[in-house]
């Protein structure tokens, strides 16, 4: 079949049209390097035709609350305006596990509405609902350093390898409409503190992992397990440890 995924030369989504193309899928990456724009419709219409589904791994440039929030209804809408138009059967989007439980955070709050307009736009559709990616782990580290000093809430977390999300939403492309989500997390779930000491211990890391119940994560303060999902969820098989020893 041919699938069309959005933000497909990113870190998620190239790995999606690897994976797709290896089970022998046409799958196509879209993306303003390829001169697919969801923000102003461009290229829209060619790069949907004979499209029966369409994967929406794209992400917003800012995290700033306003434009994110615009970036996520502004490229949804016009996404799924163009889908109804070519006919694709099957909307399958990446969204992040906990965001109806810290919907104060802007990130969050914009993937809410994405979702929203997914779940009311008639076209049948899949959530995958993903914990944190093993390769933004750094970045997580780094957005919560205050002087030198690393502050994390003593809450759960349970990321993922980057491929395991990417099979996870290749398995979902290929299926049958969920018509809801499903989440898919890493195999081990830490208390968020411990696992940044153990991170940075690993990577050669100074700086000190200073555990701190009101510390935030990307302007939101987590409750004990807003990261992590519930029941059901599908488990990756790599490690933390595992990830880090093919010299990622």
């Amino acid at each position: 079949m041919k699938v069309v995924v959005i933000g497909g030369t990113g870190l998620i989504g190239s790995k999606v049209v690897t994976k797709l193309g290896e089970h022998g899928h046409e799958a196509v990456a879209a993306s303003p390097n390829t001169g697919v724009n969801t923000l102003t419709g461009e290229g829209l219409a060619e790069v949907l035709a004979g499209a029966q589904v369409v994967v929406d791994v794209s992400n917003s440039p800012s995290f700033e609350p306003a434009k994110v929030m615009e970036f996520f209804e502004t490229s949804t809408r016009n996404l799924l305006a163009a889908e109804a138009a070519a006919g694709v059967g099957h909307h399958v989007a990446v969204s992040v596990v906990g965001t109806e439980r810290m919907p104060e955070n802007g990130y969050f709050a914009a993937k809410i509405a994405q979702e929203k307009l997914i779940e009311k736009s008639g076209i049948p559709f899949s959530l995958v609902h993903a914990t944190q990616f093993f390769e933004f782990v750094r970045n997580i580290a780094d957005t919560a350093t205050e002087d030198g000093k690393v502050r994390i809430a003593p809450v759960r977390f349970q990321p993922i390898a980057g491929d395991e999300v990417a099979q996870a939403v290749g398995r979902a492309a290929v299926g049958t409409p969920l018509n809801g989500r499903t989440e898919v997390a890493g195999p081990t779930q830490y208390q968020m503190d411990e696992f940044f000491r153990q991170a940075l211990a690993a990577w050669g890391d100074p700086r000190e992992v200073v555990t701190d119940p009101l510390a935030r994560y990307f302007g939101s303060v987590p409750g004990e397990r807003t990261l992590v999902p519930g029941d059901g969820a599908t488990l990756g098989t790599v490690t933390y440890r595992d990830w880090l020893a093919t010299g990622r």
